[in-house]
């Protein structure tokens, strides 16, 4: 069985929140909302611009997320930017 490769993107992102000690469940939201963005611009997050975030941002308003999971969306972004 082989393992699928990680972006070095993702691998930076799950050492730095293992070296902050997030719990698993967190580490588990933050992995799915930059998925989420992945998917919603069609290429890496890594290079994504302030206009693509707020459009994504517009996106997940406009489908009917709620504050609270908007501000965790966010929140996990700019731990992913770091």
């Amino acid at each position: 069985m082989s393992e699928k490769p990680i972006s070095p993107l993702s691998q930076r992102m799950l050492e730095d929140m293992n070296m902050r000690r997030f719990v698993p469940d967190t580490q588990r939201e933050y992995i799915r909302a930059v998925k989420r963005l992945a998917i919603f611009l069609g290429h890496s997050p890594g290079t994504a611009t302030a206009e693509e975030l707020r459009a994504f941002q517009l996106h997940l308003t406009e489908t009917g997320a709620q504050p609270p999971s908007i501000n965790a969306t966010v929140t996990a972004l700019q731990f992913s930017s770091r």
